[in-house]
């Protein structure tokens, strides 16, 4: 346990600020939905659909700005500032034209809703909202590549500062635009969306001027003739960073299949599994911290070929996940009334339903906790040695493959209900974990065996060839 330490408390001051940055997104949704939900039910149902379409376009198209994180850190420790230089400019450019590339999916949504069944209120909102908040894509996925480059170099506190700083400018642009409120004019669902392009634009602002102005980070010389297209260097972020899109895309698929098969049930069991689903996301932000964390010291011990560092390192990443999820299970099973009441109206007449059954959900939630915790900590790990194909393999078969049907089975066909569509998630995370861990640890001697080898050998070893070019 004392060779840990060290490593825990590195990935711990690491982990916090990039932790304290995805609950403050959280809070940005959570704010949205709350003011949104003041307004008009309406507006909160056009927004809530709008607001999905656009997070799943956003979840595909952000892998290429997730995979400039373990290419950077790599880099830097291999000392090569050209390389760091290289890869965030192209994870720039691939952000830019995707953004670009998606908006007309959100100019002509309307259309597609009514095709998927929507009403034509909800339709027509979901249009005003997503052609204004659309355009705010490519700054999002801008954001992302520079969150990336900033947190592989271990620059973690003015990501968490900006972030904040984006959550109080978004309450605020809210409460002036939605409501029209100190003069400002009433735009209700158009005022949310200009509100979420302003707090994105001001973000990426924040964030640029700061990798650009930085002392320690002008040796990058991050935006110099930036206009300059390096196609080796466009394809490796691109190759790296596709199937780390597919992966997330799979499991949020999963959770938004769970959505759609819990509105089956009914509208109180679907509120349940709203408010649930948003506690189990805020604990969720933690781990994917301590993820992000772990695939910067992964990759960095990888570019310096200490792999007994990274063993320590996934070990204390594991640990620290650990802790949290014994946590999380004590609050999930001791007070859960009090967890899911905070999120309802005294007055609500459907109050106790809602508890009752989000009661029964957390329960189950505390059963996957670990699982969740397990995969996305070997999913950054993995990231970090940058092995993103077989990742994406293994989410597709676990949350497709095994998870899905088995919600199905368990919530319809044994007649489960909303603790057995919860249970199938349990599955296909448990199932994602089993694969994705031991995968993590092949690699690991794999890339040890090599190392002893290069040593024995007397060659200077290069690492993997596979793992820097993204194959599995």
């Amino acid at each position: 346990m004392t060779r840990l330490r060290p490593h825990i408390r590195a990935l711990t001051v690491l982990a916090l600020p990039l932790i304290g940055s995805h609950l403050a997104q959280q809070a940005i949704s959570i704010t949205d939905t709350v003011m949104l939900g003041w307004y008009s039910v309406e507006a909160l149902a056009a927004v809530t659909l709008g607001a999905t379409l656009y997070f799943v376009a956003f979840v595909l198209g952000s892998g290429s700005a997730l995979a400039v994180m373990p290419m950077v850190a790599r880099a830097a420790a291999e000392g090569n500032e050209a390389q760091v230089r290289r890869v965030t400019r192209m994870g720039l450019w691939l952000a830019a034209l995707t953004g670009v590339a998606i908006y007309p999916l959100f100019w002509f949504a309307e259309p597609i809703l009514l095709a998927l069944g929507q009403t034509e209120e909800v339709a027509a909102g979901a249009r005003v909202y997503l052609r204004i908040a659309g355009a705010a894509m490519a700054f999002s996925l801008i954001l992302m590549v520079l969150k990336s480059f900033l947190s592989a170099l271990e620059r973690t506190g003015p990501v968490l500062s900006a972030t904040l700083a984006g959550a109080g400018l978004n309450a605020l642009l809210n409460w002036l635009l939605i409501f029209g409120n100190m003069g400002a004019p009433e735009l209700g669902i158009a005022g949310a969306a200009v509100a979420s392009l302003g707090t994105n634009l001001l973000i990426c602002l924040v964030l640029g001027v700061y990798a650009a102005r930085a002392r320690a980070l002008r040796v990058y010389a991050l935006f110099a003739r930036l206009w300059r297209l390096d196609w080796p260097g466009f394809a490796a972020v691109f190759t790296l960073g596709w199937p780390i899109g597919l992966t997330q895309l799979a499991e949020v698929g999963l959770f938004s299949a769970a959505s759609l098969m819990m509105g089956w049930l009914g509208t109180v069991e679907l509120a349940a599994h709203g408010v649930a689903l948003q506690i189990a996301s805020v604990t969720f932000m933690v781990h994917l911290g301590l993820s992000s964390a772990a695939t910067v010291r992964a990759g960095r011990a990888f570019g310096r070929q200490d792999f007994d560092g990274l063993r320590d390192g996934a070990l204390a990443a594991l640990i620290l996940s650990g802790a949290m999820v014994g946590l999380t299970v004590a609050l999930f099973l001791g007070v859960p009334e009090l967890l899911i009441g905070l999120f309802l109206d005294p007055a609500e007449p459907e109050r106790g339903a809602i508890i009752a059954i989000g009661v029964a959900l957390l329960a189950v939630g505390a059963l996957f906790q670990l699982a969740d915790a397990a995969q996305v900590i070997a999913i950054g790990l993995l990231r970090g040695l940058q092995d993103t194909r077989m990742p994406m393999v293994f989410a597709a078969v676990s949350y497709w493959a095994v998870g899905l049907p088995a919600s199905y089975f368990l919530g319809f066909v044994a007649g489960l209900d909303g603790p057995g569509i919860w249970l199938g998630l349990v599955v296909g995370l448990v199932a994602a974990a089993a694969l994705m861990l031991p995968r993590f640890w092949a690699r690991l001697a794999r890339l040890a065996r090599m190392r002893r080898a290069a040593r024995a050998g007397g060659i200077a070893p290069a690492g993997d060839g596979r793992a820097s070019s993204g194959h599995a």
